[in-house]
């Protein structure tokens, strides 16, 4: 069994056969992009490195982030997570799932209108690519 990551919403689920993936969106007002890096570990999605290009209205980037070419980058004292809940609307950029050094909005797999999605990490029993 290879790790994937699944995603859920409502009665939809899948696996992608991936162990590392980023996560990509862009907040609502600023129109700013966030990046977000992940390790499928066992049972564990781990948030490797984070980046935000730019800052703005109750943006600000932790603390611990350094600027390097107009971006903030950062990494978290917890990292893991056994799942992550993406609120998803119509009226928004959708999220951006990039593997394999390419990025696809998430709709491209699971309907914005199917609602929350969840991700979290699986056997990768059924992936599809």
């Amino acid at each position: 069994m290879l790790a994937a990551l699944c995603m859920a919403a409502g009665a939809l689920t899948l696996s992608l056969p991936v162990t590392h993936f980023t996560l990509r969106w862009q907040h609502s007002i600023e129109k700013i992009a966030w990046e977000e890096d992940y390790t499928v570990a066992g049972p564990w999605l781990a948030i490797t490195g984070a980046r935000i290009r730019g800052s703005g209205a109750g943006m600000d980037p932790p603390d611990n982030a350094w600027l390097d070419h107009g971006v903030w980058h950062y990494t978290l004292a917890d990292p893991w997570r056994k799942e992550i809940t993406l609120a998803r609307s119509p009226y928004v950029r959708d999220y951006d799932l990039c593997m394999r050094g390419k990025c696809t909005p998430l709709y491209h797999w699971i309907p914005v209108s199917a609602g929350t999605t969840t991700l979290r990490a699986c056997a990768a029993q059924n992936a599809r690519p």
